[in-house]
């Protein structure tokens, strides 16, 4: 007698399974893909700042760049041309701050480079702690020591918190405030010195410099640029299309630039001077690199990864005098540029290309130069803040018999005497609505906005009014917060160039990513924002995002 075959023994309900199951399992095979691994983590992320840096002169100069640098980020890795800093006061501490917060002004509290303490009506430096000091090196009062005044985390910070503190966040940057509120709380920032030239952390951070650093210091880099002259690095006729050299109205601010001092010696006059030139950028790559080798970053014996950030300062110096229209900036830009493809070339060396993730931005865009602009039929023109806080006054006081209404002033934000108001039984609203309506009808402003109107829900409905409510705080901000018409800037002088509102030439800056495991190379024109960077690292990291972030994970990037 033939033996049934074994499935036939068992019970209908369990043969129906298993011939479902064997239909079904080569239909389910070829429609669903295997799973896929994800990329490791990278050993190491590179977070660089170019200050200053617009976006529109990535893409203007883009076909002069060499192989390695910028044309490297654009061409194998993500670019996004329509990333904005999406808060209304454009400035190198808040926008800093947003690229690893993820996080706006109104929650992470740095509100400028420098705000009014509305209790003391003293100015604050937002870098500022009195109870610290630079390391082997002078420190005067208000200078950028620790990031007391923040008031969130970072990325960096997250890092450290999930690997137990073994994760190094190594920060170096021009600015001590470029440094510092990248490093977040428990990172550690190096920031240059004017006065000797050294990169220096301070005693917030360690009691003494590590070895490294020590050794980096005593060959004194920075003496090496003494009497050289910055010269174009491009033919003439690579900057045809600048500002002609005559819109600079003083000879001396013209190529070639010589780095010197007025007494003829390696001093503090010499190492200011190298701030606004390629040479600080140099050094400030070269001790990042420094850095990387003393700190053994991306080799962490943990097996856990490091975070390095790089905040290049001279593209903003270089702008603020020149513009970004004229052929320095253009130079400098070119300049760094090569500097940069050396830096990705040393970090393939050193880790292989397939460890580290590299992501470039700016904490701001530019406006070109007033005289600039209105050779091009534009509206522009600088705007003498001091003036028009005396002229308010003077009708302030005319209309309310109240003595300097405004008692103090920092620029976009002015700061009400509210005691003095209140004594006088007037409405503060009356006061703010007037004061509003005095600045609307002068030349170049644009928009006012009140306490009133923020604390009430007042101020909505357009993309300004969205990231003037950002970037202001309800503890920390001006009782009126003023924005200047396009092409207009706050600024008492008649030359040189600024950046500081919400328009597109301020807010549309670089922002790239490259790491061939992890990033999906492409032109990206979906709309972005810079604090959308902090937790789409963080889940590259597979770490948590920092408390205040409100940015997205940038999906359609991702591998």
């Amino acid at each position: 007698m033939t033996s049934l075959p074994r499935f036939a023994r068992l019970p209908r309900r369990a043969v129906t399974l298993l011939l479902s199951f064997a239909v079904l399992t080569p239909v389910l095979a070829a429609g669903v893909p295997p799973a896929v691994a994800a990329p490791a983590r990278p050993k190491l992320v590179v977070v660089m700042v170019v200050d200053g840096l617009p976006n529109e002169q990535l893409q203007r100069y883009r076909e002069q760049f060499g192989q390695g640098g910028f044309r490297r980020l654009l061409e194998t890795g993500a670019a996004f041309s329509n990333a904005h800093q999406a808060h209304g006061i454009t400035v190198t501490a808040i926008g800093h701050t947003a690229v690893l917060t993820g996080a706006y002004p109104y929650q992470h509290g740095i509100i400028g480079n420098d705000w009014i303490d509305p209790a003391s009506g003293q100015s604050i430096y937002c870098t500022e702690d009195r109870a610290h000091t630079y390391i082997g090196e002078s420190t005067r009062p208000g200078d950028g020591t620790s990031p007391k005044n923040l008031r969130v985390d970072t990325l960096g910070d997250q890092l450290r918190y999930a690997t137990g503190n073994r994760a190094k966040v190594v920060t170096v940057s021009g600015k001590d405030r470029g440094a510092i509120l990248l490093a977040g709380k428990t990172g550690t920032p190096y920031m240059y010195m004017d006065g000797s030239g050294n990169f220096a952390s301070s005693s917030f951070y360690m009691a003494a410099h590590p070895a490294w650093v020590q050794r980096y210091a005593a060959d004194k880099p920075q003496d090496r640029y003494y009497g050289k002259a910055w010269t174009p690095l491009l033919a003439d006729a690579a900057y045809a299309g600048d500002a002609p050299d005559d819109a600079i109205p003083l000879a001396v601010n013209r190529f070639p630039l010589t780095m010197s001092s007025k007494n003829g010696t390696r001093d503090g006059d010499y190492y200011a001077k190298l701030k606004t030139s390629p040479y600080l950028d140099e050094l400030t790559l070269e001790f990042a690199k420094a850095a990387v080798d003393g700190e053994n970053l991306g080799r962490n014996p943990a097996d856990v990864p490091d975070l390095l950030g790089v905040s290049l300062s001279a593209h903003d110096y270089v702008n603020h005098k020149y513009g970004p229209e004229s052929k320095m900036s253009h130079d400098h830009l070119q300049r760094l540029d090569r500097m940069l493809a050396d830096f990705f070339s040393y970090l393939d060396g050193r880790l292989g290309k397939d460890n580290f993730l590299v992501v470039l931005t700016a904490d701001h865009g530019f406006t070109n130069t007033p005289e600039f602009s209105q050779a091009r039929h534009i509206d522009a023109m600088r705007i003498p803040s001091k003036k028009l806080v005396e002229d308010l006054n003077a009708h302030l006081g005319a209309r309310f018999a109240l003595t300097k209404a405004v008692r103090i002033a920092s620029v976009p934000n002015l700061y009400l005497d509210y005691p003095q108001i209140d004594q006088r039984g007037i409405a503060r609203a009356a006061v703010e609505a007037e004061a509003a309506r005095f600045l609307l009808e002068q030349p170049g402003i644009a928009q006012v906005y009140t306490r009133a109107q923020f604390e009430n829900g007042g101020a909505g409905g357009t993309r300004m009014d969205l990231l003037m409510r950002r970037a202001w705080h309800r503890q920390l901000s001006g009782d009126l917060m003023m924005v200047t018409k396009p092409y207009v800037f706050f600024g008492s002088g008649s030359t040189g160039a600024s950046h500081g509102t919400p328009y597109a030439y301020d807010t549309n800056v670089p922002l790239l990513l490259m790491g061939q495991r992890w990033i999906r190379p492409g032109d990206y024109g979906q709309y972005a924002e810079v604090v959308d960077l902090a937790p789409t690292l963080a889940h590259l990291l597979k770490v948590r995002p920092p408390a205040a972030s409100e940015g997205r994970v940038l999906t359609e990037l991702l591998r």
